[in-house]
C-alpha cells in the first residue's frame, strides 16, 4: 500500500525525533543509580569537604546515593584521567581543582589525559585565596618589610610550599618574580609537613592555602603579611593583599571546579549543571563553604572554560621562565 506524501513526511519527522526525545527522556530520568564523584586527592585535603557538600546535597536532591572516591598522585592527574577515561555516561564526575588544568599541563610531560579534548568542564564551584605567612620570629611585619629583608639576605630566604606546582608554589614563584627578589623553593609532601617547619622558623615564608592556615594567623601561631588575591577576603578582611601592599598587580587565587567526560550526552551534561549549581548555593551548604574560608563561585561551562584558559595561559611563561618540572 502507498503511503501518501504528506503523511510520509509526517511519519519520517517522527522518527527522526525519537533520538532526541530518548535523550531528553534519559536526562530526565538522570540519575537512576548511584553516582561517582572522584576527588583527585588523598582524604583530608581542601577538596574532601567541597566534594562531600556537594555529594550529600545531590544526593537529596538526586535520591540517589553520590559516593566519594579519592585517587590522589601525580598533582591531580590519577585522578583527572580516571574520570576521562570513564564511561561518559554522567556517572562518574570529578572535582578538581583549578591548578590541576591551568598549572600541570605546562609542568608534566604527559597528564595521562587531554584536559581540553577528554573532559569538559560542567561549573565551577568556589575560589579560596592564598595566605603570604611568616614565623613569629621573621622579622618582617609587613610585605615590603619581607622583600627588604630578602633582598638585604640575597640567596638566603626561602619559602615552603605542599608540592611542586601547587597554587602556593606558584604564588611563591610569581611573587619572587614581580618583587625582584631569590628565594629557594622547599616542597613537602603536603601542607601540614609545610607548616611544621615554617611555625619554628625553619623557612622563612609560605604563602598558605587560607582554609589551611586561617586559624593558626588568627590565634597568632603564625603572622599573617597579605592575602594574594586581588581584593580583601571577606574572612580576613583586615589582612591587606600583597597588591596593595607594595607589589602591584600581584593576583592569585584559586578554586575548585565540577567536570565530566566530553562525550556525556548534552541533555545529562545540562542536568548535572544545573543541579550541582542549584546544590552550593543552597543557602545552607553556601554558608558551610564560608566556614571553610571558601567563596561559592558557579558558571556556565563556557564561562569556566574562558577562565581556564585565561590561567593556563597566565602561568605558562611563568613556569617557563622558572624551569619548573613535575615530580
Amino acid at each position: 500500500m502507498k503511503i501518501p506524501r504528506r503523511k510520509f513526511l509526517h511519519l519520517a519527522a517522527s522518527a527522526a525525533a525519537l533520538p532526541s526525545i530518548s535523550h531528553i527522556a534519559r536526562a530526565q530520568a538522570y540519575p537512576t543509580r548511584y553516582v561517582r564523584v572522584v576527588v583527585q586527592f588523598p582524604p583530608g585535603g581542601a577538596a574532601d569537604p567541597v566534594a562531600r557538600l556537594l555529594a550529600s546535597r545531590l544526593s537529596e536532591v538526586w535520591g540517589q546515593q553520590v559516593v566519594i572516591e579519592n585517587k590522589g598522585g601525580a598533582g591531580g592527574n590519577i585522578g583527572a584521567a580516571a574520570v576521562a577515561q570513564s564511561a561518559p555516561d554522567g556517572y562518574t564526575l570529578l572535582v578538581g581543582i583549578d591548578a590541576s588544568f591551568t598549572i600541570n599541563p605546562h609542568i608534566y610531560a604527559s597528564l595521562g589525559f587531554d584536559p581540553v579534548a577528554d573532559l569538559a568542564p560542567v561549573t565551577r564551584l568556589c575560589t579560596f585565596t592564598n595566605l603570604m605567612v611568616v614565623p613569629n620570629s621573621s622579622p618582617a611585619k609587613s610585605v615590603m618589610e619581607f622583600v627588604n629583608h630578602a633582598k638585604a639576605h640575597q640567596g638566603k630566604i626561602t619559602f615552603a610550599s605542599p608540592g611542586i606546582g601547587t597554587p602556593p608554589h606558584m604564588s611563591g614563584e610569581l611573587f619572587k618574580r614581580m618583587a625582584g627578589i631569590e628565594m629557594t623553593h622547599v616542597p613537602y609532601r603536603g601542607g601540614g609537613p609545610a607548616l611544621n617547619d615554617l611555625i619554628p622558623g625553619r623557612v622563612d615564608v609560605m604563602f598558605a592555602t587560607l582554609p589551611s592556615v586561617l586559624a593558626q594567623a588568627q590565634s597568632g601561631v603564625l603572622r599573617a603579611l597579605a592575602v594574594t588575591s586581588v581584593s580583601r577576603s571577606p574572612f580576613a578582611p583586615n589582612i591587606p593583599t600583597v597588591a596593595e601592599s607594595g607589589v602591584l598587580d600581584f593576583d592569585v587565587s584559586d578554586g575548585f571546579g565540577l567536570y565530566v567526560p566530553t562525550k556525556i550526552p548534552t541533555e545529562i551534561a545540562k542536568k548535572i549543571q544545573r543541579d550541582a549549581v542549584a546544590a552550593v548555593t543552597h543557602p545552607a551548604v553556601k554558608r558551610r563553604f564560608e566556614e571553610l574560608a571558601m567563596s561559592v563561585v558557579t558558571s556556565t561551562p563556557t564561562e569556566f572554560a574562558a577562565h581556564l584558559k585565561s590561567q593556563t595561559a597566565k602561568w605558562g611563561p611563568i613556569i617557563r621562565a622558572a624551569g619548573i618540572k613535575g615530580e
